[in-house]
This record gives C-alpha cells, structure tokens and sequence, in this order.
C-alpha cells in the first residue's frame, strides 16, 4: 500500500485539507476502507483522517422540538446507547444493534455506514425508514440538505462531490402518537454478517389507531437502498383492520429487483421480503 494520512482536527484545518487535496478518501472508523485497501491497494493516495476531529457538529447528538441531529462520527454503539434513539426511534436502535461486532460498533461510524453506500447497509437502511435528511458540508462551509431518498445513486455511489463531505444527518420530530418500529435482518448467520434481505419499518398510530405516518426502507433487494413510497401511502390513514397485507407486501416487492449471489438467489430474496414484509404487523 502507498498512502499518507492527514489528521485534521478541527473543521477549519478538515475543509482546508479537502480543498488541497487531488486524491483522498475519508477515514473514521476504518471497518469498511481498510477492507477495500486490502483487496484494492492505494496508490498515491491521501486519506483524510477523521478521527482526531474535534467538532460538535460531527461527532455529537443534539434534540430539539423538532428534530434529532447525529454527527456523522457518531459510532454505532453511541447509537445504541442513546436512551432517546431507543425509545423514539427504536428501528435506528436495532440496525445499529445488529451492526457486526461489538468491537466493530464501538468504532464504525453513521457517516460511514451512509457514505459507503451498500445496498446491505444497516444503519442506512434505518436512515431510510425515517426521513432523514443528510446534512452535507462544502469547502466553502456551506450546508446543503439532500434527504437519504436521494443520497444514494448506484452501489457505493452518493451525491458527495469532491468538494463535500457528510457532517451530519437530522431526523423530524414531528408527529406524537404510538410507535411502532424495527429492523429486520435476514442472513445467513446470527453475526458479522451482512444481510441477505434487510428491512427497517417506521409507523406512528393516533389515537384512533390510524397509521399517520409511515416509513419503510428495503436493503440488499436492490442497487441501492430503497424508500418503498406506494406501500407508505398505501397504510397511512388506515387502521390495521383496514389494511390488506397481501397487497402491502406486494406493494414494497414492486422496489426489489435483487441479484443472485453466494448468500441467495434472487428468488430467495423476494420470497424473504414478501414474507416479512407482510408480518410487519404481526405482534400488534
């Protein structure tokens, strides 16, 4: 391998750094880039080491009265142990529970699992579910708002340019009501794994027991990790009686278009997520 490293630690010396660099790649937690690195070896390369960086902005968890903001260094096991996230946000808690080892969750990042950008992407695939929207800094320290519908754009591939990078991601407080939500992860092992089939569900009930907002993100089911938008609107404003989970399940497979691989054929994967998808209800 033949790399520098720059460690910048504030976020005048990181935006500095990304506009005097040509070839660079950010690093944080490092589960997924030295893996690359190992199998790709850099030539040339200068990696922009985030982990000394010393800014709120990136690596803390904020509330207000409207919405939640998380750095984008903010490791899995901060996540899990954020009694907020727990209680509020409970799919955001178990994707990031499920998230490898507990030695890798100490360390793996939600900007990272975000800006890898794998179709099997647990945390992101929570991120999904719940309307987040990523908060993305330039070198001119400017912010632009891109919600994580429209974050990721093929395998390993985001709306990141060069000149950019993921500070944080905010997700609405908007509505009060009974929560309903997970994570489900279909693999081929109980650990360190990544998903075969994965699916992050969001619901809030009123109290007349009617959907009132929805939000639901498939992994591993296709290019990218996918909003399943005609099956939201499909329960919203309905009562669970009210709700055909046959043509539910089958609204969120017209988003799947899986492949075939070592882990399972892409006939497996629709019949997982079919059959996951309609028991989504199920303990309610």
């Amino acid at each position: 391998m033949n790399f520098d490293i720059t460690t910048p630690t504030t976020k005048t010396e990181l935006l500095k750094a990304i506009k005097s660099t040509k070839n660079f790649r950010f690093g944080a937690g490092y589960t997924d880039l030295l893996m690359e690195f190992k199998k790709n070896p850099p030539k040339d390369l200068t990696v922009i080491n985030l982990a000394q960086l010393n800014d709120k902005h990136f690596s803390s968890i904020t509330k207000t009265k409207t919405q939640i903001r998380i750095g984008a260094m903010v490791t899995a096991s901060e996540i899990i142990s954020d009694k907020f996230i727990h209680d509020k946000f409970p799919v955001l808690h178990h994707a990031a529970n499920n998230l490898a080892s507990t030695q890798i969750r100490n360390v793996a990042t939600i900007g990272g699992n975000l800006c890898t950008a794998s179709p099997s992407g647990d945390v992101a695939c929570a991120l999904m579910a719940l309307n987040a929207t990523c908060e993305i800094l330039s070198t001119t320290n400017k912010i632009r708002k891109v919600n994580t519908k429209d974050f990721f754009i093929g395998v390993r591939k985001t709306v990141l340019k060069k000149n950019e990078i993921l500070q944080s991601i905010t997700i609405p407080l908007n509505q009060k009501g009974k929560i309903h939500s997970g994570f489900i992860k279909i693999g081929t092992r109980l650990s360190m794994e990544c998903s075969v089939i994965s699916l992050a569900y969001h619901f809030i009930f009123d109290n007349k027991q009617k959907i009132i907002s929805a939000g639901i993100g498939i992994g591993s089911s296709a290019p990218t990790i996918r909003f399943t938008q005609t099956a939201c609107d499909y329960v919203n404003g309905k009562k669970l009686a009210e709700i055909d989970r046959d043509k539910f399940a089958k609204e969120i497979l017209t988003y799947a278009s899986p492949i075939s691989d070592i882990r399972g054929s892409a006939w497996y994967r629709k019949e997982v997520l079919y059959n996951i998808s309609k028991n989504i209800f199920g303990k309610l």
